[in-house]
């Protein structure tokens, strides 16, 4: 895995104007976007009874250590309005880390590569476009195997604004 990849995801509001303005804030404040994966209609998961979600990711290039980009993006999610009721509840925005180059960060607060990603297709879909034969660090898998293997459901499809 050579890039750092940050998944994109609303399901209020104005959701494509909500992955906009947050493509916007990660180019100001954390670096450059070097590519952006289609953005995808996906089925809420988690937590079900809730609006579907609009999802891209998109693989950036920062100088800010793991630690640093996590605040930055938590600070932009703040920045955009996002409030924190439930988990896996609806949101304005979030942003996730997925990948930081080859590193694996597990901290009480941070873990690299996320946790959830061999379990979420909303989450492999774009990543599969982005990077389709990057090694996942631990489970030393490519993502296009990782979204093979994924027992997870949800429909997941191309939005049809792209």
């Amino acid at each position: 895995m050579e890039g750092i990849y940050i998944l994109l995801g609303t399901n209020l509001g104005d959701r494509e104007a909500n992955l906009e303005a947050a493509r916007q804030y990660i180019q100001d404040q954390v670096g450059t976007i070097m590519h952006a994966s289609p953005i995808y209609a996906t089925a809420a998961w988690g937590l079900l009874e809730q609006p579907d979600f609009l999802n891209q990711v998109v693989e950036i290039h920062t100088t800010q250590p793991p630690e640093t980009l996590l605040q930055t993006l938590l600070y932009i999610e703040e920045q955009m309005g996002r409030i924190r009721r439930v988990k896996w509840g609806e949101r304005l925005i979030d942003l996730d880390i997925l990948y930081y180059r080859n590193e694996v960060v597990d901290r009480p607060n941070l873990q690299v590569p996320h946790p959830g990603i061999a379990q979420r297709r909303f989450t492999l879909v774009p990543l599969a476009d982005l990077a389709p034969d990057a090694l996942h660090p631990t489970l030393g898998k490519t993502q296009t195997e990782l979204l093979e293997a994924c027992t997870d459901d949800s429909e997941v499809k191309r939005h049809s604004g792209n």
